[in-house]
Protein backbone atom coordinates (compact mmCIF):
# COMPACT_ATOMS: atom_id res chain seq x y z
CA UNK A 1 0.00 0.00 0.00
CA UNK A 2 1.35 3.44 -0.95
CA UNK A 3 1.87 5.71 2.04
CA UNK A 4 -0.53 8.64 2.03
CA UNK A 5 1.11 10.75 4.73
CA UNK A 6 4.46 11.46 3.09
CA UNK A 7 3.85 15.19 3.18
CA UNK A 8 3.59 15.31 6.99
CA UNK A 9 6.63 16.89 8.66
CA UNK A 10 8.01 15.94 12.09
CA UNK A 11 6.88 17.96 15.10
CA UNK A 12 8.73 21.26 15.30
CA UNK A 13 9.46 21.50 11.56
CA UNK A 14 7.56 23.50 8.96
CA UNK A 15 7.74 24.82 5.42
CA UNK A 16 8.13 28.57 5.08
CA UNK A 17 5.82 29.47 2.20
CA UNK A 18 6.25 32.39 -0.24
CA UNK A 19 4.37 35.21 1.49
CA UNK A 20 6.19 34.57 4.76
CA UNK A 21 9.50 33.57 3.18
CA UNK A 22 9.87 36.92 1.43
CA UNK A 23 9.61 38.71 4.79
CA UNK A 24 12.15 36.37 6.40
CA UNK A 25 14.62 36.80 3.54
CA UNK A 26 14.36 40.59 3.30
CA UNK A 27 14.78 40.88 7.06
CA UNK A 28 17.85 38.61 6.91
CA UNK A 29 19.44 40.82 4.25
CA UNK A 30 18.63 44.04 6.10
CA UNK A 31 19.99 42.74 9.41
CA UNK A 32 23.24 41.55 7.83
CA UNK A 33 23.58 44.95 6.14
CA UNK A 34 23.05 46.61 9.55
CA UNK A 35 25.73 44.41 11.14
CA UNK A 36 28.08 45.31 8.28
CA UNK A 37 27.67 49.04 9.01
CA UNK A 38 29.00 48.33 12.52
CA UNK A 39 32.03 46.48 11.14
CA UNK A 40 30.90 42.87 11.64
CA UNK A 41 32.30 40.41 9.08
CA UNK A 42 29.99 37.70 7.75
CA UNK A 43 30.96 34.04 8.28
CA UNK A 44 29.20 30.87 7.09
CA UNK A 45 30.18 27.91 9.32
CA UNK A 46 29.30 24.33 8.30
CA UNK A 47 26.15 22.59 9.54
CA UNK A 48 28.13 19.63 10.96
CA UNK A 49 31.25 19.52 13.09
CA UNK A 50 32.87 17.11 15.48
CA UNK A 51 31.00 17.23 18.78
CA UNK A 52 34.30 18.00 20.54
CA UNK A 53 34.12 21.45 18.89
CA UNK A 54 30.38 22.06 19.00
CA UNK A 55 29.80 21.34 22.67
CA UNK A 56 32.70 23.17 24.34
CA UNK A 57 31.61 25.03 27.49
CA UNK A 58 28.04 24.43 26.35
CA UNK A 59 26.52 22.77 29.38
CA UNK A 60 23.91 20.06 29.50
CA UNK A 61 21.16 22.04 27.71
CA UNK A 62 23.02 22.32 24.41
CA UNK A 63 24.23 18.75 24.72
CA UNK A 64 20.62 17.51 24.82
CA UNK A 65 19.63 19.70 21.86
CA UNK A 66 22.32 18.35 19.53
CA UNK A 67 21.62 15.71 16.86
CA UNK A 68 24.52 13.28 16.52
CA UNK A 69 25.77 11.28 13.55
CA UNK A 70 28.84 9.14 12.94
CA UNK A 71 31.31 10.46 10.36
CA UNK A 72 31.67 7.68 7.78
CA UNK A 73 35.16 8.95 6.88
CA UNK A 74 36.84 9.27 10.29
CA UNK A 75 34.51 7.20 12.45
CA UNK A 76 34.32 10.10 14.91
CA UNK A 77 31.11 11.48 16.38
CA UNK A 78 29.75 14.57 14.66
CA UNK A 79 26.96 16.90 15.67
CA UNK A 80 24.50 19.03 13.70
CA UNK A 81 24.87 22.48 15.21
CA UNK A 82 22.24 23.56 17.72
CA UNK A 83 24.00 26.90 18.26
CA UNK A 84 26.42 28.89 16.08
CA UNK A 85 28.27 30.67 18.91
CA UNK A 86 30.78 27.82 19.57
CA UNK A 87 31.56 27.80 15.85
CA UNK A 88 32.35 31.52 15.87
CA UNK A 89 34.71 30.95 18.82
CA UNK A 90 36.54 28.22 16.87
CA UNK A 91 36.78 30.50 13.83
CA UNK A 92 38.08 33.39 15.95
CA UNK A 93 40.67 31.09 17.50
CA UNK A 94 41.97 29.44 14.32
CA UNK A 95 40.36 29.95 10.90
CA UNK A 96 40.16 33.74 11.18
CA UNK A 97 42.54 34.46 14.04
CA UNK A 98 43.53 38.10 14.13
CA UNK A 99 45.17 40.33 16.69
CA UNK A 100 42.97 42.72 18.60
CA UNK A 101 39.21 42.96 18.32
CA UNK A 102 37.30 40.68 15.95
CA UNK A 103 33.67 41.28 15.00
CA UNK A 104 31.82 38.40 13.33
CA UNK A 105 28.19 37.93 12.25
CA UNK A 106 26.25 34.99 10.85
CA UNK A 107 22.85 33.77 9.68
CA UNK A 108 22.04 30.08 9.35
CA UNK A 109 19.73 27.25 10.29
CA UNK A 110 20.35 25.34 13.51
CA UNK A 111 18.69 22.04 14.44
CA UNK A 112 17.36 21.01 17.84
CA UNK A 113 16.87 17.38 18.83
CA UNK A 114 14.01 18.58 21.02
CA UNK A 115 12.05 21.82 21.07
CA UNK A 116 13.19 24.45 23.56
CA UNK A 117 9.58 25.12 24.51
CA UNK A 118 5.96 24.40 23.55
CA UNK A 119 5.31 25.14 19.85
CA UNK A 120 8.94 26.20 19.36
CA UNK A 121 10.63 25.43 16.06
CA UNK A 122 13.26 22.70 16.03
CA UNK A 123 14.91 24.28 12.99
CA UNK A 124 15.16 28.01 13.74
CA UNK A 125 17.28 30.34 11.64
CA UNK A 126 19.81 31.89 13.99
CA UNK A 127 21.15 35.34 13.13
CA UNK A 128 23.50 37.28 15.36
CA UNK A 129 26.87 38.81 16.12
CA UNK A 130 29.90 38.00 18.27
CA UNK A 131 32.55 40.47 19.44
CA UNK A 132 35.89 38.99 20.52
CA UNK A 133 38.89 40.58 22.19
CA UNK A 134 37.40 43.36 24.32
CA UNK A 135 36.56 42.90 28.01
CA UNK A 136 35.33 46.40 28.88
CA UNK A 137 31.68 47.25 29.45
CA UNK A 138 31.89 49.38 26.27
CA UNK A 139 31.83 46.15 24.23
CA UNK A 140 28.69 45.02 26.08
CA UNK A 141 27.07 48.39 25.45
CA UNK A 142 27.88 48.16 21.73
CA UNK A 143 26.34 44.71 21.49
CA UNK A 144 23.18 45.70 23.39
CA UNK A 145 22.83 48.87 21.30
CA UNK A 146 23.11 46.82 18.09
CA UNK A 147 20.61 44.33 19.52
CA UNK A 148 18.10 47.15 20.05
CA UNK A 149 18.77 48.64 16.61
CA UNK A 150 18.07 45.22 15.11
CA UNK A 151 14.68 45.10 16.82
CA UNK A 152 13.96 48.63 15.62
CA UNK A 153 14.88 47.68 12.04
CA UNK A 154 12.55 44.67 12.31
CA UNK A 155 9.80 47.08 13.42
CA UNK A 156 9.09 45.20 16.63
CA UNK A 157 6.92 47.31 18.92
CA UNK A 158 6.55 47.25 22.74
CA UNK A 159 9.95 45.70 23.41
CA UNK A 160 11.11 45.04 26.97
CA UNK A 161 14.80 44.39 27.66
CA UNK A 162 15.46 41.94 30.50
CA UNK A 163 18.97 42.43 31.94
CA UNK A 164 21.08 40.64 34.54
CA UNK A 165 24.68 39.96 35.50
CA UNK A 166 25.90 36.51 36.55
CA UNK A 167 28.91 37.88 38.47
CA UNK A 168 26.68 39.21 41.25
CA UNK A 169 25.53 35.81 42.44
CA UNK A 170 28.76 34.11 41.38
CA UNK A 171 30.86 36.60 43.34
CA UNK A 172 28.82 36.09 46.51
CA UNK A 173 29.00 32.30 46.29
CA UNK A 174 32.72 32.47 45.60
CA UNK A 175 33.20 34.41 48.84
CA UNK A 176 31.07 31.83 50.63
CA UNK A 177 33.42 29.06 49.49
CA UNK A 178 30.69 26.56 48.53
CA UNK A 179 31.50 23.71 46.16
CA UNK A 180 30.29 23.42 42.56
CA UNK A 181 27.42 21.05 43.41
CA UNK A 182 25.98 23.45 45.97
CA UNK A 183 26.39 26.34 43.54
CA UNK A 184 24.39 24.45 40.92
CA UNK A 185 21.66 23.79 43.47
CA UNK A 186 21.46 27.48 44.34
CA UNK A 187 21.45 28.57 40.68
CA UNK A 188 18.57 26.20 40.01
CA UNK A 189 16.58 27.58 42.96
CA UNK A 190 17.15 31.15 41.73
CA UNK A 191 15.88 30.33 38.26
CA UNK A 192 12.75 28.78 39.75
CA UNK A 193 12.28 31.74 42.13
CA UNK A 194 11.79 29.18 44.89
CA UNK A 195 11.74 31.60 47.84
CA UNK A 196 11.28 29.15 50.72
CA UNK A 197 13.78 26.67 49.30
CA UNK A 198 16.31 29.47 48.78
CA UNK A 199 16.06 30.48 52.44
CA UNK A 200 16.40 26.86 53.56
CA UNK A 201 19.48 26.42 51.33
CA UNK A 202 21.09 29.55 52.78
CA UNK A 203 20.37 28.44 56.35
CA UNK A 204 21.97 25.04 55.70
CA UNK A 205 25.05 26.16 53.77
CA UNK A 206 26.03 29.76 54.58
CA UNK A 207 27.61 30.50 57.95
CA UNK A 208 28.61 34.12 57.32
CA UNK A 209 25.60 36.22 58.35
CA UNK A 210 26.43 39.10 56.00
CA UNK A 211 26.77 36.80 52.98
CA UNK A 212 23.57 35.06 54.00
CA UNK A 213 21.70 38.38 54.04
CA UNK A 214 23.09 39.37 50.62
CA UNK A 215 22.09 36.05 49.08
CA UNK A 216 18.63 36.35 50.59
CA UNK A 217 18.26 39.79 49.01
CA UNK A 218 19.01 38.63 45.46
CA UNK A 219 15.51 37.40 44.46
CA UNK A 220 13.97 40.72 45.55
CA UNK A 221 16.32 42.91 43.50
CA UNK A 222 14.06 43.04 40.47
CA UNK A 223 12.65 46.10 38.72
CA UNK A 224 13.56 49.19 36.72
CA UNK A 225 16.91 50.96 36.66
CA UNK A 226 16.22 52.44 40.13
CA UNK A 227 16.78 48.96 41.59
CA UNK A 228 20.49 49.31 40.69
CA UNK A 229 20.98 52.14 43.17
CA UNK A 230 19.27 50.04 45.83
CA UNK A 231 21.64 47.19 45.03
CA UNK A 232 24.66 49.49 45.12
CA UNK A 233 23.72 50.64 48.62
CA UNK A 234 22.89 47.14 49.89
CA UNK A 235 26.12 45.61 48.53
CA UNK A 236 28.43 48.51 49.37
CA UNK A 237 30.73 46.16 51.33
CA UNK A 238 30.36 43.18 49.00
CA UNK A 239 33.31 41.68 47.07
CA UNK A 240 34.77 43.83 44.28
CA UNK A 241 33.46 41.40 41.65
CA UNK A 242 29.89 42.10 42.79
CA UNK A 243 30.30 45.88 42.90
CA UNK A 244 31.93 45.93 39.47
CA UNK A 245 28.99 43.97 38.04
CA UNK A 246 26.46 46.44 39.47
CA UNK A 247 28.47 49.39 38.14
CA UNK A 248 28.48 47.79 34.67
CA UNK A 249 24.70 47.49 34.81
CA UNK A 250 24.44 51.16 35.78
CA UNK A 251 26.66 52.13 32.82
CA UNK A 252 24.52 50.07 30.46
CA UNK A 253 21.28 51.54 31.83
CA UNK A 254 22.50 55.11 31.36
CA UNK A 255 23.57 54.32 27.78
CA UNK A 256 20.23 52.96 26.58
CA UNK A 257 17.67 54.75 28.75
CA UNK A 258 17.49 57.67 26.27
CA UNK A 259 15.65 55.38 23.86
CA UNK A 260 12.69 55.24 26.24
CA UNK A 261 12.89 51.46 26.14
CA UNK A 262 11.31 49.47 28.94
CA UNK A 263 14.17 47.91 30.91
CA UNK A 264 13.74 45.22 33.53
CA UNK A 265 16.67 44.29 35.77
CA UNK A 266 16.89 40.98 37.60
CA UNK A 267 20.02 40.67 39.72
CA UNK A 268 19.30 37.00 40.35
CA UNK A 269 19.20 36.18 36.63
CA UNK A 270 21.50 33.20 35.87
CA UNK A 271 20.76 31.78 32.40
CA UNK A 272 23.42 29.34 31.22
CA UNK A 273 25.47 29.80 34.40
CA UNK A 274 28.14 27.40 33.10
CA UNK A 275 28.30 29.39 29.87
CA UNK A 276 27.90 33.09 30.62
CA UNK A 277 30.50 35.08 32.54
CA UNK A 278 29.07 38.58 32.89
CA UNK A 279 26.21 40.71 31.65
CA UNK A 280 23.24 38.84 30.16
CA UNK A 281 20.14 40.16 28.39
CA UNK A 282 17.05 39.11 26.48
CA UNK A 283 14.39 40.95 24.49
CA UNK A 284 10.67 40.31 24.89
CA UNK A 285 7.62 41.63 23.09
CA UNK A 286 5.02 42.87 25.57
CA UNK A 287 2.13 40.43 25.70
CA UNK A 288 4.15 37.63 24.10
CA UNK A 289 6.14 35.26 26.30
CA UNK A 290 8.56 34.20 23.56
CA UNK A 291 12.12 35.53 23.67
CA UNK A 292 12.83 37.67 20.60
CA UNK A 293 16.56 37.20 21.06
CA UNK A 294 19.15 37.02 23.80
CA UNK A 295 22.84 37.41 24.45
CA UNK A 296 25.55 38.27 26.90
CA UNK A 297 29.17 37.76 27.81
CA UNK A 298 30.92 34.37 27.70
CA UNK A 299 34.63 35.01 28.13
CA UNK A 300 35.71 31.38 28.52
CA UNK A 301 34.30 29.92 25.32
CA UNK A 302 37.55 30.15 23.34
CA UNK A 303 39.62 28.40 26.00
CA UNK A 304 38.97 24.93 24.55
CA UNK A 305 40.35 26.14 21.21
CA UNK A 306 43.55 27.46 22.77
CA UNK A 307 42.60 31.13 22.59
CA UNK A 308 40.84 32.30 25.71
CA UNK A 309 39.55 35.74 24.73
CA UNK A 310 36.82 38.04 26.04
CA UNK A 311 33.62 37.55 24.05
CA UNK A 312 30.12 38.98 23.94
CA UNK A 313 27.26 38.75 21.45
CA UNK A 314 23.61 37.99 20.75
CA UNK A 315 21.37 35.93 18.49
CA UNK A 316 17.79 36.07 17.20
CA UNK A 317 15.46 33.43 15.82
CA UNK A 318 14.99 35.10 12.44
CA UNK A 319 11.72 33.32 11.63
CA UNK A 320 10.15 34.38 14.92
CA UNK A 321 11.43 37.93 14.46
CA UNK A 322 9.83 38.13 11.01
CA UNK A 323 6.59 36.65 12.34
CA UNK A 324 6.27 39.26 15.09
CA UNK A 325 7.50 42.16 12.96
CA UNK A 326 5.06 44.91 12.03
CA UNK A 327 6.75 45.35 8.67
CA UNK A 328 5.31 43.15 5.95
CA UNK A 329 6.74 42.95 2.44
CA UNK A 330 4.46 41.63 -0.27
CA UNK A 331 5.82 39.83 -3.29
CA UNK A 332 6.31 42.43 -6.00
CA UNK A 333 3.98 42.29 -8.97
CA UNK A 334 5.02 40.34 -12.03
CA UNK A 335 5.14 41.19 -15.71
CA UNK A 336 3.65 38.29 -17.66
CA UNK A 337 4.42 37.63 -21.31
CA UNK A 338 4.17 35.06 -24.07
CA UNK A 339 7.34 35.67 -26.05
CA UNK A 340 7.35 32.69 -28.38
CA UNK A 341 10.01 33.49 -30.99
CA UNK A 342 9.34 37.24 -30.91
CA UNK A 343 12.83 38.72 -30.65
CA UNK A 344 11.51 42.15 -29.60
CA UNK A 345 9.69 40.62 -26.61
CA UNK A 346 12.69 38.43 -25.77
CA UNK A 347 14.98 41.46 -25.70
CA UNK A 348 12.53 43.55 -23.67
CA UNK A 349 12.09 40.74 -21.13
CA UNK A 350 15.88 40.60 -20.71
CA UNK A 351 16.01 44.37 -20.11
CA UNK A 352 13.22 44.24 -17.53
CA UNK A 353 14.85 41.38 -15.63
CA UNK A 354 18.21 43.15 -15.68
CA UNK A 355 16.49 46.20 -14.18
CA UNK A 356 15.17 44.00 -11.35
CA UNK A 357 11.62 43.42 -12.55
CA UNK A 358 9.93 40.06 -12.19
CA UNK A 359 9.11 38.77 -15.67
CA UNK A 360 7.20 35.49 -15.91
CA UNK A 361 6.95 33.59 -19.17
CA UNK A 362 3.67 32.12 -20.37
CA UNK A 363 3.90 28.93 -22.40
CA UNK A 364 0.67 29.45 -24.30
CA UNK A 365 -0.61 32.64 -25.86
CA UNK A 366 -3.74 33.81 -24.07
CA UNK A 367 -3.00 31.63 -21.03
CA UNK A 368 -4.82 32.63 -17.85
CA UNK A 369 -2.07 31.46 -15.44
CA UNK A 370 -1.95 34.94 -13.91
CA UNK A 371 -2.94 37.29 -12.24
CA UNK A 372 -2.46 39.01 -8.92
CA UNK A 373 -3.11 42.60 -7.99
CA UNK A 374 -0.44 44.82 -9.51
CA UNK A 375 0.52 42.38 -12.26
CA UNK A 376 1.13 43.59 -15.81
CA UNK A 377 1.39 42.08 -19.27
CA UNK A 378 4.14 42.59 -21.83
CA UNK A 379 2.85 42.77 -25.41
CA UNK A 380 4.02 43.43 -28.97
CA UNK A 381 1.42 45.82 -30.39
CA UNK A 382 2.23 45.87 -34.09
CA UNK A 383 5.96 46.31 -33.50
CA UNK A 384 5.53 48.58 -30.47
CA UNK A 385 6.39 47.03 -27.08
CA UNK A 386 3.80 47.93 -24.44
CA UNK A 387 3.26 46.99 -20.79
CA UNK A 388 -0.33 47.19 -19.66
CA UNK A 389 -2.08 46.64 -16.34
CA UNK A 390 -4.06 43.46 -15.82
Amino acid sequence: MIGIDRWILPDGFEDVLPDRAVNVEYLRRDLLDLFDTWGYDLIIPPMLEYTDSLLVEAGRDLDLLTFRVTDQVSGKMMGIRADITPQTARIDAHSFAREGISRLCYAGTVLHARARGPLSSRAPTSIGVELFGEKSVDADIEVVTLFLQSLSLADISDVCLDIGHVDICRGLLKSAGVDSMLKSEFYDLLQRKAGTEIENWITRNIRNSRLARWLSLLPSLVGGSDILQVALAEFSEAPDEVLKAIEQLISLASSVEESGLSMHFDLAEMPGFHYHTGLVFAGFCTGNGKILGNGGRYDCIGKAFGRNRPATGFAFDLNLLAELSDRKISSKGAVWCFVGDDQLLINEAKKLRKAGHRVVQLFEEGSSDFVKSGDKQLLNDNGRIVVRDL
